[in-house]
């Protein structure tokens, strides 16, 4: 019962990322006008806005005028439920699960907007920088060890956060500035937020997931003929794809990368 009132949460949380990814980046409210059908620009009922929920009862169109909704407000809705029954079945109810679910929805909708939009946007990035800086301490209080300099003290968890967000940063920002082409402005600055979020070692292995993630989809698409060599491809969703990873299973990847270094490095 607790999984399906986590999932409906994040439902819930993924339909208000979709209205955001829509408004956000023009500059509209969030707040007025309600939701309504693009199309028609009819208000929504509240039957309407059941998220996931509405849109099969509806089969994808709107209750007026029969546009079609766009596919993309039920994935949305049902992939955010989706992390945050992940999030909760890993930590349960409590602190842990609020902000990992929080940095979950950061990831989605900066993901929605990169994609779509092919933008990063500082009213997005620039606060999760200080609400991440103001976390950076506490992370081992909440299940997340950042104690690489010793004991897992306030001190180190900061130093472990603010030094990965430093250090990521100033990695792509030299990547952007070898290949601007390749690499945007808002790139660098999500880096440094995944940084401040996943701390070290998990932002190795969340650029890791990005980087092989984000070069397999590139040559499948090459090879189909979608995209050519001269193409960009956002690389936002795929730094949040590994980010998340890190997130909901960071304590066993960690370990694995771990067990994996002492092996090479034995050898």
């Amino acid at each position: 019962m607790l999984g399906i009132i986590a999932f409906f949460i994040g439902a819930s949380v993924g339909s208000f990322l979709n209205v955001a990814a829509d408004r956000v980046p023009d500059g509209r409210s969030l707040i007025r006008p309600k939701s309504y059908c693009e199309s028609c620009e009819r208000s929504l009922a509240y039957i309407d806005m059941v998220p996931v929920l509405s849109y099969l009862w509806l089969r994808g169109k709107c209750r007026n005028c029969k546009a079609k909704i766009p596919l993309r407000v039920a994935v949305v809705e049902a992939a955010t439920g989706a992390l945050f029954l992940s999030v909760y079945l890993l930590y349960g109810f409590g602190l842990d699960f609020v902000v990992v679910s929080a940095c979950l929805a950061l990831l989605v909708v900066v993901s929605m907007t990169d994609l779509e939009r092919g933008l990063i946007l500082d009213v997005m990035v620039f606060p999760a920088i200080v609400l991440l800086l103001f976390m950076a301490p506490f992370w081992t209080e909440i299940g997340f060890p950042r104690g690489f300099l010793g004991d897992e003290t306030l001190i180190a968890s900061f130093a472990n956060s603010t030094l990965s967000g430093l250090g990521a940063f100033l990695a792509f920002l030299i990547v952007a500035m070898i290949n601007p082409a390749g690499m945007g402005g808002g790139d660098v600055k999500f880096a440094a937020v995944l940084g401040l979020m996943v701390g070290f070692p998990g932002i190795l292995i969340s650029l890791w997931i990005s980087v092989i993630g984000g070069g397999l989809i590139a040559i499948t698409l090459i090879l189909t003929g979608k995209k050519n060599r001269k193409d960009t491809i956002p690389f936002g969703p795929f730094m949040a794809i590994g980010t998340a990873a890190v997130l909901i299973a960071g304590p066993d990847i960690i370990h694995w990368y771990q067990d994996l270094a002492t092996a090479v490095s034995g050898t």
